[in-house]
């Protein structure tokens, strides 16, 4: 692939805004100062491009280089999805060039299921906080994914 499509947060710097968006271009340059920026990666404005130019589907080799990044953030954090001792949970945000109205809202928590909360609800010694985790997450999921209204 010619083309690169993903960039860890350490990776770029807020000059980069066309390629990584408005918020990936700031988490960017947040990470770049030094704040706590929790780790993650940007999937580049090109690659939105690409999957309208590919009929709305994920191209394998962007989808490839999706895998290796989530990949790249467990090895950064220790911590795997599906986990049963360390589970990563990953926040999922749009973001464009330009700030738009009525873009895809936040998903929190992905990663999380009933295997996974029991999981954090033992980390945290805090099982209501975990489970109301879990149902926020399945409510952003069902809304901004599945299209269930609230």
């Amino acid at each position: 692939m010619s083309k690169k499509y993903c960039y860890l947060f350490s990776e770029g710097n807020a000059k980069m805004r066309e390629l990584l968006g408005g918020k990936g271009a700031n988490l960017a340059e947040m990470t770049n100062l030094g704040l706590p920026v929790p780790q993650g990666f940007t999937i580049s404005t090109e690659a939105c491009t690409q999957y309208y130019e590919d009929g709305k589907q994920i191209n394998p080799d962007i989808m490839a280089e999706i895998m290796e990044y989530i990949e790249k953030m467990e090895t950064i954090t220790g911590k795997k999805f599906g986990d049963m001792e360390n589970p990563l949970l990953v926040s999922v945000r749009s973001g464009a060039r330009a700030s738009m109205p009525g873009m895809m809202d936040t998903i929190l928590n992905l990663g999380l299921n009933e295997d996974v909360v029991d999981v954090i609800a033992k980390k945290s010694g805090n099982p209501r906080w975990a489970w109301d985790c879990y149902r926020r997450f399945i409510q952003m999921y069902s809304d901004v994914v599945m299209e269930v209204g609230k």
